[in-house]
């Protein structure tokens, strides 16, 4: 896969990242989504932070926001895979009413 340069902007900082051929429009949203963050934090916050306090913070938060996300992500698999193996338990049922017992 090829790749080239995008030019993003975080934390009013010009970068130029190395970035895989289709994954510009990804790259520019996490941009977008780190800038939105950074700005949501400035406002909530009444301490002054330099822009690397900000930036740590707001990596701290998006990784807590991951972790969050994941575990969620396991609760739902695990509830979802209880529900097919009770539908599979209940059409085995059907299918084969003498074999349980």
């Amino acid at each position: 896969m090829s790749q080239h340069t995008v030019t993003i902007n975080v934390a009013n900082k010009r970068l130029k990242i190395a970035c895989p051929a289709g994954h510009e429009s990804a790259l520019l949203q996490a941009a977008d989504e780190i800038n939105k963050r950074l700005e949501q934090d400035a406002k909530k916050s009444h301490a002054v932070k330099t822009p690397e306090q900000a930036l740590v913070m707001m990596s701290l938060n998006l990784a807590n926001d991951l972790i969050q996300a994941r575990n969620e992500l396991t609760t739902e698999r695990d509830k979802m895979q209880s529900k097919i193996e009770l539908l599979q338990a209940t059409i085995e049922q059907a299918v084969n009413p003498t074999k349980t017992a």
